[in-house]
């Protein structure tokens, strides 16, 4: 994927570069995105929910970003190094070729845990390449000021509580609060920079030619050592596999956690409102990366989500929509208050820059469902649940038992007022089902003839309210005729036989309402509103959903054809953003884990399916 570089940063003309054209590195604590053209314009330090330092990409001239790019008009390309989550950007030049290897040192037995750090190398491979870069960080969103300190080639960078080093091999020099740095580099010739948090024990350290050599290394055999665990031999191994290192890349190590997404506000729709932050632990949405990794023979990350649920996701904290929250802060936390970055223009002025999400307020019964299944697989596929665990599992399946039927907001966090969504009926069907199987085939102890009879009246009450006659579909909510892609879950959740009649003909409805050339739309915000302004893409999780049904009612031939379809709306890097426009353009956070998620799922049963 080619762009051309060199034409300066910010405000000079760069502005915006395409959601779809970046990377992701990353240290298992936070990212960073590296646009095509070389600038790092998305990176939160020290942690992914922390505030930003670099965020070009929400506003192109007060967020920050560091530029590091050829200074002459180049063409770019940028991979992975080979089964890594190490960046490689190479800038083709009149006279020469160079990269910029970007990474995060990943390092489990370091000596220095809290040392935040971000290396960019910069390689001449052929010919003579100048280079010219620009450091400029935002701190705090953008809202504080900081001083900057040049010895050298050190770059002390400080404001309030936060501190941040740069070093360099090259000569920097101060411009304002920013650090400029023109050089030159001759076939064969590298330069390193290294930007580190610094602060109590962690002082600012030089990063020589030998140390960042060492750490690319040692980074490169910890993705490949991780990566070897991978069960999948299929068909698709390279997508598995990508999507698989992205998914590692938004787990937080110190607690387990897993982010839905390591960006906030890049918009659903340019220029529309639909901008969230989704730096947090979405229950739904992790608990389906449990099950997506615990296929791929990954059970070091679920064990490590189980830990998490244990620690912060208890029943009986006193919430009146019962014992959930939504989501959850990386550390746990349960107040993610939202508020507005009124100072900031957004990404091609999509305003408004949310920080903090107020869903997390909303009552979605479906997570009992997707939690209490990642639970059930876990102990089926990994190793047995605690007798603890299973006591709150009965917690959460009891109060399930007492309030299913409660209007909610649903899985697409509407504002636009709770209904009887089907697919939150489906969800915690599942919550109550797993479990029985559970008791069953463990011998646990359980109110197993409660339990089945309320799993028995939420099954009855969705073949009778949740099917239209009208539409000979299943539909959005009870007494409605919209139809939601959030059914596709039906056959996919075994509450409905893949080739049942009615499973059937709610396909068929789906994708004649639903269905744009293999995309699927969630819903249809006009004929249902959601309490929000203006339109949105496919949502792609939904489209690797239609892949899968599609495999269950038989359809073989289709759903390979969708999921061929769908592979050519991945980025050059095989990453995926929440939607996808009319024009193909990648829309909403980059990546999302739903998504890779969703695309691990559909490669493995369309695998099975074709033999």
């Amino acid at each position: 994927m080619g762009v051309t570089a060199g034409a300066g940063g910010g405000a000079d003309g760069r502005r915006y570069v395409p959601i779809a054209e970046h990377g992701l590195i990353g240290d298992l604590r936070s990212v960073a995105l590296v646009g095509t053209d070389g600038t790092i314009d998305w990176y939160c330090c020290p942690a992914f929910d922390a505030p930003s330092v670099f965020a070009s990409i929400l506003d192109a001239d007060r967020g920050g970003c560091f530029e590091l790019a050829a200074a002459v008009p180049a063409r770019t390309k940028q991979f992975y190094f080979p089964d890594t989550n190490v960046l490689i950007t190479r800038f083709y030049t009149e006279d020469g070729l160079g990269e910029v290897q970007d990474f995060m040192p990943v390092d489990g037995e370091s000596s220095e845990p809290e040392r935040h750090r971000l290396i960019r190398r910069v390689v001449c491979v052929r010919g003579s390449v100048p280079f010219r870069t620009r450091v400029a960080p935002r701190f705090d969103y953008g809202t504080r000021p900081h001083t900057v300190r040049l010895a050298g080639e050190v770059a002390l960078f400080e404001s309030g509580d936060v501190s941040l080093a740069l070093t360099a091999t090259v000569p920097l020099e101060a411009d304002g609060p920013d650090v400029r740095g023109d050089f030159k580099l001759g076939e064969g010739e590298t330069a390193v920079f290294a930007l580190d948090k610094v602060g109590g024990a962690v002082t600012p350290r030089h990063c020589a030619h030998t140390e960042a050599e060492e750490q690319f290394a040692a980074t490169v055999a910890y993705w490949r050592r991780w990566l070897a665990g991978s069960r999948y031999k299929g068909r698709w191994r390279e997508m598995v596999h990508r999507s698989a290192l992205t998914l590692k890349l938004l787990t937080y190590a110190p607690t387990g956690a897993i982010v839905a997404a390591p960006t906030t506000s890049l918009p659903e729709e340019l220029g529309g409102e639909r901008n969230w932050d989704y730096r947090y632990v979405w229950v739904r949405d992790a608990a389906f990366c449990v099950y997506a990794l615990l296929r791929l023979g990954f059970s070091g990350e679920a064990e490590a989500f189980m830990r998490f649920v244990s620690r912060h996701i208890s029943p009986g904290d006193g919430k009146q929509s019962g014992p959930l929250q939504i989501m959850y802060g990386i550390d746990g936390r349960t107040d993610l208050t939202e508020r507005e970055l009124t100072h900031w223009e957004g990404h091609h002025g999509s305003a408004p820059v949310r920080v903090g999400n107020a869903a997390a307020d909303q009552l979605q019964l479906d997570i009992y469902g997707a939690l209490i299944d990642s639970i059930y697989r876990y102990d089926k596929w990994a190793q047995p649940i605690s007798s603890d665990q299973w006591d709150d599992v009965c917690s959460l399946v009891d109060w399930v038992c007492a309030h299913w039927d409660q209007p909610d907001e649903g899985i697409w966090e509407t504002r636009g007022g709770r209904k009887d969504f089907l697919y939150s009926r489906l969800m915690c069907w599942v919550a109550i089902e797993r479990a029985v199987r559970m008791a069953n085939r463990r011998g646990l102890p359980a109110d197993l003839p409660r339990w089945r009879e309320c799993r028995d009246t939420i099954y009855r009450r969705i073949m009778s309210r949740g099917w239209s006659e009208e539409r000979r579909a299943f539909v959005q909510y009870e007494g409605a005729d919209v139809l939601d892609a959030s059914v596709l879950m039906m056959p996919l959740a075994k509450f409905i036989a893949p080739r049942d009649p009615k499973w059937l003909s709610t396909l068929d409805a789906l994708t004649e309402d639903l269905v744009s050339d293999s995309l699927v739309y969630r819903y249809d915000p006009r004929s249902s509103p959601d309490g929000l302004r203006g339109d949105e893409g496919t949502f792609s999780i939904c489209s690797f959903w239609y892949v899968e049904a599609m495999v269950h009612a038989g359809r073989i031939d289709e759903a390979r054809l969708a999921f061929e379809k769908m592979l050519t709306y991945a980025n050059h890097l095989g990453l995926y953003a929440e939607e996808i426009s009319h024009t193909g353009e990648q829309q909403g956070n980059f990546p999302q884990a739903f998504t890779h998620l969703a695309l691990i799922s559909a490669a493995f049963s369309l695998d099975r399916a074709l033999g």
